[in-house]
């Protein structure tokens, strides 16, 4: 299908001056990867608490409330990391960008590492924003097939529509094409659309409207990862030109 080689799924930095955000030192990269999933795991789990303290009880308000803000967060946050890093705040649009050679190896794990561990730590954070334990297990269950296929559906929608806009050159709409998916996706899965591993493993670390319990994430980190490799297959069939 040609040459799958593509430059990084970057936003603003490449498509305003036609550089690639692989020429800026990896530590500047992997300080925005970290920092930038951390904010966004701060935005699903905050949100989720105060949308559940104010919807008096009816979780469709909550739902909601916390779908609305992390889309609102998702478009903030790559038009704010993608100059510096590619803004992939989610291991699955790595390993995805690595797949097709677009990011060297190192660059990866770096990238990935960063994610969880700025994740966890967003977290944390809203935990604590909130009055709650900075660590506190979820014990939300979540685990069922039609868990997992809604997983799989909602990381093969998001890969398809980063590289379907990048490969179609509209690279700047992006930051909303992603937020609205991930908004919609809050409603038309079962899962509420996590479709991102390190968001998953923070989201084991609150017990409040947004958790889920660390039994249940393996399964769902398995669902997104296959949700990746279904999304490679139909990236290639769709974009064989980039």
């Amino acid at each position: 299908m040609g040459d799958e080689r593509i430059e990084p799924t970057d936003l603003a930095h490449e498509v305003e001056t036609g550089t690639g955000v692989l020429e800026l030192p990896l530590a500047r990269r992997v300080l925005a990867e970290g920092l930038g999933t951390g904010l966004l795991v701060v935005a699903v789990v905050g949100s989720g608490i105060m949308g559940q303290r104010l919807a008096g009880g009816q979780p469709g308000l909550a739902l909601l409330a916390n779908s609305i803000a992390t889309g609102g967060a998702l478009v903030g946050l790559i038009l704010m990391m993608g100059a510096v890093s590619g803004a992939h705040l989610n291991p699955v649009v790595t390993l995805v960008d690595r797949a097709f050679g677009s990011i060297p190896a190192r660059d990866a794990v770096a990238y990935v590492c960063a994610q969880i561990v700025g994740a966890c730590l967003g977290a944390v954070l809203a935990n604590y924003m909130f009055g709650f334990p900075p660590i506190d297990p979820s014990t939300t269950t979540r685990s069922s097939p039609e868990h997992w296929v809604s997983e799989v559906v909602a990381t093969v929608g998001l890969l398809l529509v980063i590289h379907g806009c990048v490969r179609t050159g509209r690279a700047r709409a992006v930051p909303f094409a992603v937020a609205a998916w991930i908004t919609g996706a809050y409603w038309f899965t079962s899962s509420t659309s996590f479709a991102n591993p390190a968001v998953t493993i923070a989201r084991s670390l609150t017990n409040t409207f947004s958790g889920i319990a660390p039994s249940s994430v393996p399964a769902f980190v398995a669902a997104q990862l296959v949700g990746a490799a279904i999304a490679y297959v139909f990236i290639r069939a769709l974009y064989p030109n980039p």
